[in-house]
């Protein structure tokens, strides 16, 4: 690498690939390879990435002296487990030497020798723990079930009508693949379905569930069965219908998709001009959430996946506990770590789901935004189960959303549809319970309140936030706001007085740090006690306080 080449990087400063260590202030080599030992790890577990040493944190060139190359390379190795192999690259620059250490990521989980784990986050090395470890152990450790050769399989288990009628479903949902045009052996094999094996073709379980016989599903994977069971609003406790499908996923897809919208009803909310029509059932929510427990189930299970309609909701059960790392906390946002990643693939490449993984988002996202109640995971140690409800419990929130994304021309985000709808039922949020709410970062928590303050769709309140009086009106009512407002000033008159009971003075930012307010939060408070004549400003400029007016009786 020259200067010029370089200078880019110092200029760019330190990023997701990239760290600045200073040689100059570290005690000893010990020190050193501690820290480079750290950052190489942290990079390895992410995607890769770069330590230069002799290059302080602001990006200034202090340089590296008294070093073996070969020596750093090798603690480096016996520091780590596995053992990091490490590109050393030294580069002169303006007459001092920076040494470059690169690792690549390679899907392995890297640690150090005395046990720590690391993982790189934007510009910092976070601590990587064992819950977000476990997708990264599966996809390394456990094969795919679903790219299994069936032996037993031949040319004769294809159903070739199957096969035509993906190809032209295709070419509807993607008019660009080129897939289609394939011919129907090129088609399968692109795709992974089959494999040859003694020169004869094979199918891969995924390839049974996609175009196999219906009797070669049966013969070959039993297990691989669907039961619908419908239930009436008269006798919720027997089911009246019975389906049992062992046939390929998108026949059963199709049939089921069928069920559901026949007994649909439809709520119409009127936005505006036009009318918005809510389905008991959104096709687009049951779709995801079937295809995701075909996606998830454990094919080695007998057990069959069970879809049991109900007047007001729909449960899907499927074989197969979460995997390691994945709870009802954090599946909305945990790495995809698809059971079946074949089947999963497939899916995507014929376009039935957007991109291989949960899907969850989806799910998600549309049962917040027509007002429905969360979608409600109960997880036992060998199965899942899913419940769907179909009431709308807030048609005055689905108005205003939908309004509110049409008018702006705006895309709310999943987290801020979340916060949104938490705030139209409770009153108050703060950081921390939005964090847990919306299942994201602090960071990226703090980003989606920020941008519905922007959008004036809540309003910090101390350390809380709550639905600004505009969305108020719309969701709840300005009694209600107004009441929640005064409350907020009672309290924090309360803690004042408190103060000043034991305290001569306060100051503005005493007053802040107190109430949890803002700086304008502060003066708003300040001058309300004030025309109530309850404190008086004392001192000018940055000496001003204030005090408790003390009435004397008379």
């Amino acid at each position: 690498m020259n200067e010029k080449e370089f200078s880019i990087i110092l200029s760019s400063g330190e990023s997701l690939h990239t760290e600045f260590k200073s040689w100059k202030k570290a005690g000893s080599m010990r020190e050193r390879i501690k820290l480079a030992v750290d950052e190489l790890v942290a990079f390895a577990n992410a995607k890769g990435g770069t330590v230069y040493f002799g290059v302080e944190d602001d990006g200034t060139v202090t340089g590296c002296e008294k070093y073996d190359t070969q020596s750093i390379i090798e603690v480096i190795y016996d520091k780590t487990r596995p053992s990091l192999f490490v590109e050393i690259e030294k580069i002169s620059y303006q007459g001092m030497i920076v040494l470059a250490l690169k690792v690549e990521a390679d899907g392995k989980t890297y640690g150090t020798t005395d046990g720590r784990f690391l993982k790189r986050l934007g510009k910092n090395s976070k601590p990587f723990f064992p819950d977000e470890m476990s997708h990264h152990f599966y996809r390394e450790q456990i094969p795919d079930f679903s790219s299994k050769i069936v032996m037993e399989s031949t040319f004769e288990d294809i159903n070739l009508l199957e096969v035509y009628s993906l190809k032209e479903k295709l070419k509807i949902r993607d008019p660009k693949s080129t897939l289609p045009a394939l011919e129907d052996m090129a088609f399968l094999r692109d795709l992974g379905l089959i494999k040859e094996i003694d020169n004869v073709e094979r199918l891969t379980v995924a390839g049974l569930l996609f175009v196999g016989k219906q009797n070669s599903i049966s013969r070959l994977l039993p297990q691989a069965e669907v039961i619908y069971l419908h239930y009436s609003a008269e006798n919720l406790e027997e089911y009246d219908l019975r389906l049992d499908l062992q046939q390929p996923i998108v026949n059963v897809l199709d049939r089921l998709t069928e069920k559901i919208q026949n007994d649909n009803k439809i709520l119409n909310i009127q936005v505006g001009l036009f009318r918005l029509e809510v389905e008991d059932f959104s096709e687009k929510v049951f779709q995801e959430a079937l295809l995701n427990a075909l996606s998830h189930r454990d094919y080695e299970s007998m057990g069959a996946v069970y879809v049991k309609h109900y007047p007001d909701k729909v449960v899907i059960e499927n074989p197969g506990g979460f995997l390691d790392g994945i709870t009802e906390r954090n599946i909305i946002t945990h790495p995809s770590a698809p059971r079946n990643k074949l089947i999963a693939e497939t899916l995507q490449h014929l376009k039935y789901v957007q991109r291989t993984g949960q899907g969850v988002d989806i799910i998600f996202r549309e049962m917040i935004s027509m007002g429905k109640p969360y979608p409600e995971y109960q997880v036992f140690s060998d199965a899942v189960s899913l419940t769907l409800r179909s009431a709308v419990e807030d048609v005055s929130f689905v108005k205003f959303i939908v309004n509110e994304q049409e008018k702006n021309q705006i895309f709310l985000s999943l987290a801020e549809l979340m916060i949104m709808r938490y705030l139209s039922e409770n009153k108050r949020i703060k950081l921390s319970e939005a964090k847990d709410l919306t299942q994201i970062s602090l960071e990226n928590t703090r980003k989606a309140l920020t941008n519905l303050v922007n959008m004036h769709l809540i309003e910090s309140v101390g350390k809380e936030y709550m639905l600004t009086a505009r969305v108020y009106e719309a969701v709840k009512n300005d009694l209600q706001y107004t009441r929640d407002k005064g409350v907020r000033y009672i309290k924090a008159k309360e803690m004042i007085l408190e103060y000043l009971e034991h305290n001569e003075s306060i100051t503005n930012a005493a007053i802040q740090e107190l109430c949890g307010f803002s700086k304008q939060q502060a003066r708003t408070t300040i001058d309300k006690m004030r025309k109530e004549k309850l404190i008086i400003l004392v001192g000018k400029g940055t000496r001003s306080c204030y005090q408790r007016i003390i009435y004397e009786n008379k």
